[in-house]
C-alpha cells in the first residue's frame, strides 16, 4: 500500500533519522520533508536522501497555513519544534510560537483532510521531575521550563482536536535521545565535541540530575509502530530504561575518548532544572516495540560518529561563536 506522509522538522536530529529509517523500510511510501531550516535544521542531515524516488524536501514553516494547504497527504508526523531548554529560558516566546501555535496551525490544516494519523512528537519533560517511580501516560503534566510548557500545551491542543473534530491524533513522549546528527548543544554531543576539542565539559549543579537515554533509531522504530498500530486519541511513552546521572554521562564519554576527568567543570545550575525524568513504557511495548540498542555500545558508536564527522559539527560550533 502506497502512502504519502508529511514529516515536519525532517531536517532536524530525530526527524532526519526517522526519514532515513522509514525510507529504508518502506520504499513504496512517499515522504515529504517540510522544514523551516532554523539553526538546528540542517540539509546536511538528509543529504544522502536527495534523489531517492520516495523523498522530497520543501522549505517551509508549520505556522504558514497557506503553504501547508498545497499538500495532499495521508498522514503527518510532527517533529517540528524548538527543543533546547537553555534557549527557551532566554527566549521563551519563539518556543510558544513554534511549538504551540505551529502545532495548532498544522492541526487546522489536518482538520480539512481525511488523514489516517497525526503523530505529535513530544517529550517526557512535560511530566516534570520525579524523585521515585516512573510517570505513566495517565499522570498529570507539570512542565518546568518554557520549552516543556510549550510542548505540553501542544499535546493538549492536539488531543483536543481529536476529541472535538475527530482528528486521528496520537502523541508520543520520548526520553532523551542520542545518536548521529544531533545538534551539538545537546548534552551527549555537547560533551563529545568539547572533549574532542580538549575543552572543559560544563556540568550543571552537582551533576546528579538523572535522564533516561534512548538511542534515536529505537525511537524511530517506536514511532513507526505507533504510526501503524497505535490507537488514535492515545499517548505513548517511549523510553530506553537507561537512567544515568549527567556526571556518569560525562565520565563515560571522557573514558571512551581517553580524556582525563579534570576536564569536567562544575558550573551554576540553570533555573528550574528538573532533577529526574523517568517514564513507563509498557503501553508502547504492547504494540510490539522493544529497544534493541545496548546503551554503552550505542554510545560508543555515537562517539565514533562524531569523531569521524568533525566536518559536520565543527562549522555548527563556529557559527555560534
Amino acid at each position: 500500500m502506497s502512502r504519502t506522509i508529511l514529516v515536519t522538522g525532517g531536517a532536524g536530529f530525530i526527524g532526519s533519522n526517522f526519514l532515513r529509517y522509514m525510507l529504508k523500510k518502506y520504499p513504496y511510501y512517499k515522504f515529504i520533508n517540510y522544514d523551516k531550516l532554523t539553526y538546528a535544521g540542517n540539509l546536511e542531515n538528509v543529504r544522502d536522501l536527495e534523489g531517492l524516488s520516495g523523498y522530497d524536501f520543501i522549505h517551509g514553516d508549520i505556522c504558514d497555513g497557506e503553504k501547508l494547504d498545497q499538500f495532499r497527504v495521508d498522514a503527518v508526523v510532527n517533529f517540528a519544534a524548538e527543543s533546547h531548554v537553555d534557549r527557551s529560558i532566554s527566549s521563551a516566546q519563539e518556543f510558544i510560537i513554534s511549538n504551540t501555535l505551529g502545532t495548532e496551525v498544522l492541526l487546522e490544516f489536518c482538520k480539512k483532510r481525511s488523514l489516517s494519523r497525526f503523530i505529535q512528537i513530544s517529550t517526557d519533560e512535560v511530566y516534570g521531575s520525579r524523585e521515585k517511580g516512573s510517570f505513566s501516560e495517565k499522570d498529570k503534566l507539570a512542565p518546568s521550563s518554557p520549552y516543556s510548557a510549550s510542548k505540553a500545551a501542544a499535546d493538549m491542543v492536539a488531543l483536543s482536536h481529536f476529541k472535538t473534530y475527530g482528528t486521528p491524533v496520537i502523541v508520543t513522549r520520548s526520553s532523551n535521545n542520542y545518536g548521529p546528527y544531533q545538534y551539538p548543544e545537546k548534552l551527549i554531543p555537547f560533551f563529545i565535541t568539547k572533549a574532542l576539542n580538549d575543552e572543559p565539559l560544563p556540568l550543571y549543579g552537582d551533576g546528579k540530575n538523572v535522564r533516561d537515554w534512548l538511542y534515536v533509531e529505537d525511537n524511530c522504530a517506536a514511532i513507526d509502530e505507533v504510526l501503524h498500530k497505535g490507537l488514535v486519541g492515545q499517548v505513548y511513552n517511549i523510553g530506553g530504561r537507561n537512567e544515568l546521572t549527567n556526571i556518569e554521562i560525562a565520565e563515560l564519554i571522557l573514558a571512551q575518548l581517553g580524556k582525563d576527568k579534570s576536564l569536567i567543570e562544575y558550573v551554576a545550575d540553570r533555573p528550574g532544572h528538573d532533577r529526574r525524568y523517568s517514564i513507563t513504557t509498557e503501553k508502547v511495548k504492547k504494540l510490539g516495540w522493544f529497544p534493541t540498542h545496548n546503551f554503552k555500545q550505542a554510545l560508543t558508536e555515537t562517539i565514533s560518529w562524531y569523531k569521524d564527522n568533525s566536518d559536520w559539527w565543527q562549522p555548527l560550533l563556529a557559527r555560534n561563536k
